[in-house]
């Protein structure tokens, strides 16, 4: 047999080549892990190729950045730490632009004889570079393809300068030919392996956005969860307003360095992806400085703050997009079509927690609104409570005899249609009697009316009461009803009428008698359909002996007369009042007090009241007001203390009711004793018997 016709031995090269693509081959079987990988392919490699460092380069998608893929170091410190390509998204990417020579990235073999003094690289030549810790002098990179395109490159790196010959890179490229498919198949796994990781890695974001509706309280631990699967500087959310036209920055994160505020309102025009995002498009700019517009206020922020690469998702919330998810890298070229895949499912997750938000932001409001109509109708329910307490018989407060035989009296006469003159000093309540008249009469559906004669001069009280017509009188510039017309149906209450003036006294008694009246500068007679009820602080019958009223009048209005007796006669009602005043103004100014301390228990018994009710009512207030939320003190009630309007700044004991004077002497006998009632007894010169009867009538403890 010839030799042309006998099988051709291999030689020892293309062994070992075989022999180093078999270890590869062996690798793909095992879990991948980027320090051993090529272990033992860089083993096998040794003979054809010596090398200190094996190293497999991957380039991304768009060759704009590459990550180291495996590298086997020996004895060697590791020098890509970061960079790998591992299940999750590297945490720093090399951009090719920067490390790698053009003709390596074109898919040419480049040999390096002395890396320290090579041109070419001059950048790695710098004293802080890790190669030149790391002592490394001679290289050699090494293409493989994927559809006729370089797809990563082994370099394989000596400590040695020249260690690399022509002969190396012939078998190289030999090895290439063969051991290139796999280097490319096991890349494509581990990127689809990396890909479905980073997917399920998004996935579990959910139960840290299933956490709460509130995605600003858990945006911070969600930035945690992303960043190793999709690296960035600035993550956040803006939302859209209704209209549609403007943003809002919803929420936002920033690593790096201190960024200028967020934008709060902006309109989309002002950046140059906002109406492509609207539209549901991903916007991705591998370079800010040359894809985004300067002249923008939105795009401006985004270039002041140094970010290069940046993507925009659209939130997608029902039909239409309510807002963006963007990332931001201070480095070019950072984010390719994986990475946008990733972002989006991130998205997706998101729009469902912001859609969840509204609907319980809705839910939120309805209820707010169902809870202020809860408040509304309650405090409908408290202001009609509020006007039976005014108007009532039985709320109108107070035991003492003489009060309850004067309301027993307005009560017998609220019913008929009778005239009713009701005196008293100011501030007993007078008006308050009057309304709770009213309230019990047949006229309860109509108005009550009320007017303080003593407020208002003659001439313009006898047009408030009477009305007016137009041209009566300078400044009547059109005709007006008067308070007779306007209580048609119900009841007129004239307050304080001792003060009315002749004149109008006479016009009143006409109305009285004839029930009809005209208006000041008219001539048609009008009927007067109301029940009057008068009241006044004054002696009208020491008025009238004294020609100041108008006997006829007295007698018309006195038909049934009821007298409200003053505060100081009705001692028992005044702890009774102060109490009922604290709990109404303490509700109004939101201040819940415990009740009265004991001094000012005993300021409240001993004070006269020339005020009356209205005078307490304004002592509690004021009290409330200096209230510090314990017991009020006789010092907040702001009253003179006993005996303070007489000679010298105080008043006489003789002017003291005897009741007070006994009270009084009780409460300094005690005080003296030191609460030993036995001796107070002793100080008084009674029994202990009639002392507790005293502190049991001034309710005393």
């Amino acid at each position: 047999m010839s030799d042309e016709l006998e099988p051709q031995r291999p030689t020892q090269a293309a062994e070992r080549v075989l022999e180093a693509i078999e270890a590869l081959g062996k690798s793909l079987d095992a879990e991948f892990d980027p320090r051993r990988f090529l272990l033992e392919f860089s083993r096998r490699l040794q003979p054809i190729l010596p090398h200190d460092r094996l190293v497999l380069a991957v380039f991304s998608e768009d060759h704009a950045t590459l990550t180291v893929f495996a590298e086997h170091i020996g004895p060697l410190s590791r020098l890509h730490e970061g960079h790998y390509t591992t299940l999750s998204s590297p945490r720093a990417r090399y951009l090719v632009a920067d490390l790698v020579h053009p003709e390596i990235a074109n898919g040419v073999i480049v040999r390096i004889d002395d890396l320290q003094a090579d041109p070419r690289f001059a950048t790695a030549q710098r004293p802080e570079a890790p190669v030149v810790a790391l002592g490394l002098r001679s290289m050699i990179f090494v293409p493989f393809y994927a559809d006729g395109r370089a797809a990563g490159f082994l370099v394989a790196s000596s400590l040695r300068p020249g260690e690399y010959t022509a002969e190396h890179e012939r078998s190289m490229h030999e090895l290439m030919r063969f051991a290139g498919p796999f280097l490319n198949i096991a890349t494509l796994l581990q990127r689809e392996i990396r890909r479905c990781h980073r997917h399920d890695q998004v996935e579990h974001m959910s139960r840290t956005l299933g956490s709460t509706l509130d995605l600003r309280e858990v945006f911070a631990k969600l930035a945690e969860k992303i960043l190793p699967v999709l690296d960035f500087d600035l993550v956040g959310i803006y939302v859209v307003d209704a209209s549609q036209r403007n943003v809002s920055n919803f929420v936002e994160i920033d690593i790096g360095s201190e960024a200028t505020p967020p934008m709060q309102r902006a309109p989309i025009e002002a950046f140059s992806f906002g109406e492509s995002v609207q539209t549901g498009t991903t916007f991705l700019a591998r370079d800010a400085t040359v894809e985004l517009d300067s002249k923008l206020p939105g795009d401006q922020r985004v270039i002041a703050d140094g970010f290069r690469a940046f993507l925009v998702v659209p939130l997608v919330l029902g039909d239409r997009v309510g807002g963006a998810l963007y990332f931001g890298k201070r480095k070019p070229n950072w984010y390719d079509p994986t990475d946008v895949e990733v972002a989006t499912s991130i998205a997706l997750q998101i729009a469902l927690l912001l859609q969840h938000n509204r609907l319980a932001e809705q839910q939120r409001l309805i209820a707010e609104t169902e809870s202020r109509a809860g408040l509304l109708e309650r405090r409908v329910a408290n202001l009609e409570s509020e006007l039976d307490l005014l108007i009532g018989f039985d709320k109108i407060i107070g035991r003492a005899p003489a009060l309850r035989e004067a309301l027993a009296g307005a009560k017998k006469v609220a019913p008929t249609d009778t005239t009713v003159l009701i005196t008293g000093e100011s501030g007993t309540g007078k008006e308050l009697v009057a309304h709770a008249i009213h309230a019990d009469s047949p006229r309860r559906s109509g108005p009550f009316v009320a007017i303080n004669c003593a407020a208002l001069p003659e001439h313009l009280l006898e047009s408030e009461l009477f009305g007016h017509e137009k041209g009566a009188f300078t400044g009547a510039d059109r005709a007006r009803e008067g308070r007779f017309e306007l209580a048609a149906g119900g009841t007129l209450f004239l307050d304080e009428i001792g003060d009315l003036a002749p004149a109008v006294q006479a016009k009143l008694l006409r109305v009285l008698q004839e029930r009809e009246f005209t208006r000041v500068g008219g001539s048609k007679t009008l009927k007067a359909d109301v029940r009057l009820i008068a009241a006044t602080h004054r002696d009208l019958r020491a008025e009238v002996a004294q020609n100041k009223f108008r006997e006829d009048l007295f007698y018309r209005l006195s038909v049934f007369s009821v007298h409200v007796p003053p505060l100081r006669e009705r001692d028992d009602d005044v702890l009774i009042l102060a109490e009922h005043f604290m709990r109404t103004l303490g509700a109004r100014m939101g201040k819940n007090v415990p009740g009265l301390a004991r001094d000012a228990r005993d300021a409240l018994m001993m004070h006269s009241w020339p005020g009356n009710i209205r005078e307490l009512s304004n002592a509690i207030e004021r009290a409330l007001i200096l209230s510090d939320g314990g017991p009020i003190r006789a010092p907040q009630l702001g009253l003179p203390a006993v005996g303070g309007r007489g000679p010298g700044g105080g008043t006489a004991l003789v002017d003291l009711p005897l009741q007070d004077l006994e009270r009084q002497a009780v409460r300094t006998a005690l005080d003296r004793a030191r609460g030993n009632r036995s001796k107070a007894a002793e100080i008084l010169g009674v029994t202990r018997s009639q002392l507790y009867t005293r502190l049991k009538r001034y309710d005393m403890k």
